[in-house]
């Protein structure tokens, strides 16, 4: 019964959601760990931007970043750093058109798509014998869902997904509907649609923008766009498509999710306590606090707790 009880314990001033999710998102930007820059290019024409931290080790961890982040992120950036202190090589990714350089394709990313993740793993296998997974927020639910929707790659021996929505109709429909939320929700929309309107440039005739910044929720955008783009009927199919909770039981390798119980972008569908009972692979913590890829404790100053929790689950895989 792989529910674990969590050690990590704020101070009372950090125990709220909302600070915890807005004092590490400002931290991480101090973190400015080199990495190396590689290109791969994919069968379909396209191209993925990968950064490297490699010292020649023989086990290697691919980060996934979260949604509108990329590989050169502050809190990548800052796992790479402590799985690099673990003695572990570091592979950052970008998903299409996350990178400095707008993708080929029309398409460009989403939350279920493994396919990328999977040409990343067998290039990464190539030189490790060992490989773990790690994944943030959206990238967390990809990792996951890679996991459980078919057997991996035999050199996968592990993984960690912090602060995953593992439910993307749930966790949309709260951040379209909580007030609270209302800061996240319109970063994210602006992204999103500066980029789609980017892409109709390149596709003038294939992407219509009109309207597109009168645009408020996720369920809108991902309805005109997200969906129809990548071969989906609509937001709904798209979201019950795409969403690793379905997958979890099917998981085969050690995996921690961790997800903290305040965190204002996940509903209670993110919390799989069932499929975690009953799982001898889904471990399962899930903290009173932490709020979204925060958990911010101070022992190590702003580093979050979350990277030695990970590389401390990581070191146990087999």
């Amino acid at each position: 019964m792989p529910l674990v009880s969590s050690t990590f314990q704020p101070p009372a001033y950090l125990r709220n959601g909302h600070v915890q999710t807005l004092v590490s998102a400002l931290a991480s930007h101090r973190v400015n760990t080199p990495l190396e820059p590689e290109r791969l290019e994919l069968e379909d024409g396209d191209f993925l931007e990968m950064h490297w931290l490699r010292k020649g080790r023989n086990r290697v961890a691919i980060l996934s970043h979260g949604l509108e982040g990329c590989a050169e992120d502050g809190y990548i950036r800052g796992m790479a750093a402590a799985l690099d202190g673990a003695g572990w090589d570091a592979l950052a990714w970008s998903f299409r058109g996350c990178g400095k350089e707008p993708n080929r394709l029309l398409r460009f990313y989403h939350s279920g798509e493994t396919g990328d993740l999977g040409r990343v793993i067998r290039h990464a296998a190539a030189t490790y014998s060992r490989i773990v997974l790690v994944g943030f927020s959206l990238g967390g639910n990809l990792i996951l869902k890679y996991l459980g929707e078919g057997k991996p790659h035999p050199a996968v021996a592990g993984a960690a997904a912090i602060s995953a929505p593992v439910d993307l109709a749930a966790s949309a429909r709260v951040l379209d509907r909580r007030r609270g939320n209302r800061l996240y929700l319109r970063r994210f929309i602006k992204t999103l649609v500066a980029k789609v309107e980017a892409k109709a440039v390149l596709f003038p005739d294939q992407i219509d923008v009109s309207g597109s910044r009168a645009i408020r929720t996720f369920e809108e955008f991902d309805g005109r766009y997200t969906a129809p783009l990548h071969g989906f009927r609509d937001a709904d199919d798209y979201w019950k498509q795409s969403s690793a909770r379905q997958y979890l039981p099917a998981i085969t390798a050690s995996t921690l999710l961790l997800n903290a119980l305040d965190d204002p972008f996940l509903a209670p569908e993110c919390f799989p306590f069932e499929e975690a009972t009953r799982s001898r692979w889904l471990f399962l913590e899930t903290p009173a606090f932490g709020g979204h890829l925060g958990f911010i404790d101070l022992a190590h100053g702003f580093r979050p707790w979350y990277e030695r929790r990970v590389v401390e689950f990581l070191d146990q895989t087999r």
